[in-house]
């Protein structure tokens, strides 16, 4: 949990407490976050089940991003449909909600706050500011979210594979 955004103590951390994520969905999720600058980038991580009830990440769809801008995004809605159809036919579901952020770190902005539409869903920003990137390997910041009812609790986050 991080300090400059409300949320929960420990003891009542909505859940999931951690999640893993393979490491093509993240390197996905990246180079299309640096292919879009100088605008945020947006997409779904479509999955077996809610995060929140311990479905699987399957697959990264980027969206694009209707806003066109550097400061917000607004997943297309011709894209939200067709996956919306797509997981729905699979019985499966939006199992996180990703976008970048160009120049800030990769905590959820107020606006990003009030948009959390998905309260099952994780919230995963990746930042490319280089004073996010880490400091020994100089990878890109990807931090996961839960946001249910304006409050924001992190959540940790293993790359596997």
């Amino acid at each position: 949990m991080v300090s400059d955004h409300p949320g929960p103590a420990a003891a009542d951390h909505p859940g999931p407490a951690s999640v893993s994520l393979p490491r093509v969905i993240r390197e996905g999720i990246v180079a299309q976050a640096k292919a879009e600058l100088p605008n945020e980038a947006c997409g779904l991580i479509i999955g077996t089940g809610w995060a929140t009830e311990g479905g699987a990440p399957l697959r990264y769809a980027p969206c694009r991003n209707r806003a066109a801008s550097p400061y917000r995004y607004e997943v297309h809605p011709d894209d939200l449909l067709r996956l919306t159809i797509e997981a729905d036919d699979a019985d499966h579901v939006f199992w996180g909600i990703v976008h970048s952020h160009t120049h800030t770190p990769a905590r959820p902005s107020p606006t990003d706050i009030g948009l959390a539409f998905y309260p099952d869903a994780l919230y995963l920003l990746v930042s490319l500011s280089p004073d996010e990137a880490d400091p020994a390997t100089g990878a890109e910041s990807l931090r996961a979210w839960r946001i249910l009812g304006g409050v924001v609790s992190e959540v940790a986050l293993a790359i596997e594979g």
